[in-house]
């Protein structure tokens, strides 16, 4: 199908924030509050103004317990950074005042909220055989459960606003569908041509889910929808290498997936329900690989840093044989992205 008109998305700004080289990972946005949170491993949940183009906080003692992000609660005025050393960290949104940090195993990646059972849904480390989603009641964080996946791998997950959490599942190449309320798992879909399914985002009015497909040596970084109710694969189409994330904003009609490896903003227009076509491939940065949008701005808002893949440490070379290692200090950017 032809290519719709070009909406010239591209580079409005680049901030740089001060300080060591450290790794990241998630970033989210209370956009109520001009609020960007940046999961800094080695410098914690970094707290960016989006009006100023200046980081103001870091939250609690995130510094120490390493932040790989932060779920976003507007409902509760509640944030909570998650954080490597399997801790997360509550703080109050309007303030930024954090909470003693709470416990919750060895070792976590990153948490989900569902506004409509007010539960968080954490991802703790993998086990031999799966990992445990630690589910959580909000706002008292008192442990309600546990949900057990196959999955080593869980990645991006979003709710649907009427109970369902879904799970990307890069290792098994699926999908998951949670019950939040009942603690259990209601459906694992494959996802045929879309290997390392790894970031998604939800069309909830047309019951759609939207995966970003990282690839192998035998199949291409792919886009690909999903029917969020029966778990077929409705459209597929190549993006950039090294997927990490994806947006959809309803009321553009676009749905956005982030692509460090390639360097590459793949940007697709939806048509209708089942009809996508490709607008844009904007080539960003090296690194700039998860991200979040203000929906009424419509302005995106990426990381990435100045770093290098070190040898004589470990590289990461199931995402690329050069992924960086080691980033290199006051080179950390807060990256906005707009359309003409």
């Amino acid at each position: 199908m032809p290519a719709s008109a070009f909406d010239g998305w591209h580079l409005e700004n680049a901030s740089a924030i001060a300080g060591p080289g450290s790794a990241w990972d998630y970033v989210s946005l209370d956009a109520a509050r001009g609020h960007l949170f940046i999961g800094r491993r080695g410098s914690g949940l970094q707290v960016y103004d989006i009006a100023s183009r200046k980081a103001i906080a870091v939250i609690g003692t995130t510094a120490a317990e390493s932040s790989n992000g932060a779920a976003i609660m507007d409902d509760l005025d509640l944030g909570i950074s998650y954080n490597e050393n399997g801790t997360i960290t509550p703080f109050k949104l309007s303030t930024l005042e954090a909470a003693p940090s709470i416990k919750l195993g060895d070792e976590l990646d990153s948490a989900h909220y569902d506004p409509a059972t007010r539960r968080l849904v954490v991802n703790m480390a993998a086990g031999k055989d799966g990992t445990e989603l630690l589910v959580l009641e909000a706002p008292s964080l008192k442990t309600l459960g546990t949900i057990k996946i196959t999955s080593k791998k869980p990645e991006h997950a979003q709710a649907d606003g009427k109970g369902n959490l879904f799970l990307a599942a890069r290792d098994e190449n699926a999908v998951y569908r949670i019950d939040t309320k009942d603690m259990k798992v209601t459906a694992r879909w494959p996802t045929p041509g879309c290997v390392q399914t790894n970031g998604l985002a939800l069309d909830a009015a047309n019951r759609r889910i939207f995966l970003g497909c990282r690839g192998s040596a035998t199949a291409k970084p792919t886009f690909a929808v999903m029917d969020a109710d029966s778990g077929a694969v409705l459209y597929s189409a190549e993006i950039g290498g090294g997927n990490d994330d994806v947006v959809f904003d309803a009321e553009l009609k676009r749905v956005f997936l982030a692509n460090g490896v390639n360097s590459v903003m793949n940007v697709f227009e939806q048509v209708d329900a089942n009809t996508y076509r490709p607008l844009e491939a904007l080539g960003t940065q090296a690194g700039v690989r998860t991200m979040a949008m203000d929906a009424k701005s419509k302005k995106i808002y990426a990381v990435t840093a100045e770093g290098s893949a070190d040898y004589s440490k470990k590289i990461t070379t199931s995402v690329s044989p050069y992924y960086a290692n080691t980033f290199f200090p006051d080179r950390f950017f807060v990256l906005t992205y707009s359309r003409n």
